[in-house]
């Protein structure tokens, strides 16, 4: 008796999942053949920012995000240029500047955490007039589009969030802020002096919470385009139905 039962079972098990299979291979072909709708696509590309932003967030947060990522480390600012040349020669000066560097960096990275609402508010107010564009377009196009709608925004509401990191004593206790204030403070009375007037070096007034938010950003904003271009070139990075189904129209 026990005999017949088992391959009932093992007859039933073998249709059900035949059916299941059948059903997953309807379903794929029916949303194949079905024609995308702006309305899809536009939340498409909403859901790809967002996977895209999060996932740049996550990466820039963490510790050496950006200072270990030669593409999108925060250097000084090309008006620092002298100071640099003189570092050696100045007691000190270049331990500060690979300090500050370093403080510029740990601040972005500690900011970036701020960013995904921000990021979220911005993609929920796209709309759908270019969505078949940005689809079509190149392997960054939703990431420019962003950027173009919203970077103005977006620093208006980051530049604080940097502030706050710049002004907190993330390394060795001493903020990115106070070391800056400490170097150009040294720097402009030394160009200031006759000596400095002689050499005809020049005063450094570069505001270092609105120069390090704008590269900040610049970096989120690259990351989120490498994360664009694998959910466009890689199955593997769409990874909701809805990426799976929008993206595979390309």
């Amino acid at each position: 008796m026990r005999k017949p039962l088992v391959y009932l079972a093992i007859i039933i098990v073998t249709t059900l999942t035949s059916c299941d299979v059948l059903m997953q291979t309807a379903n794929t072909v029916l949303n194949q053949s079905t024609p995308l709708t702006a309305a899809e696509v536009a939340q498409g590309l909403k859901e790809a920012l967002k996977v895209g932003t999060d996932t740049a967030v996550v990466r820039l947060s963490r510790s050496n995000g950006y200072y270990l990522n030669e593409a999108l480390k925060i250097n000084l600012p090309p008006e620092t240029n002298e100071i640099i040349s003189y570092a050696k020669k100045v007691p000190g000066l270049d331990k500060l500047i690979e300090d500050v560097v370093l403080q510029i960096n740990r601040s972005a990275e500690d900011a970036a955490k701020q960013a995904a609402p921000i990021f979220k508010s911005a993609i929920t107010s796209m709309t759908i007039g270019d969505a078949w564009s940005i689809l079509n377009g190149n392997n960054d196009a939703a990431t420019l589009y962003l950027k173009d709608k919203t970077n103005t925004q977006l620093t208006n509401l980051y530049l604080p969030k940097m502030q706050a990191s710049l002004n907190k004593p993330i390394v060795g206790n001493v903020s990115a802020q106070q070391t800056w204030n400490e170097i150009t403070t040294k720097w402009n009375k030394f160009a200031t002096s006759m000596a400095g007037k002689l050499l005809e070096v020049h005063t450094v007034d570069t505001k270092l919470d609105s120069y390090v938010t704008e590269k900040a950003l610049t970096g989120m904003y690259a990351k989120v385009a490498e994360e664009e271009l694998d959910i466009r070139t890689q199955a593997s990075a769409r990874v909701t139905d809805l990426l799976k189904r929008v993206f595979a129209k390309k």
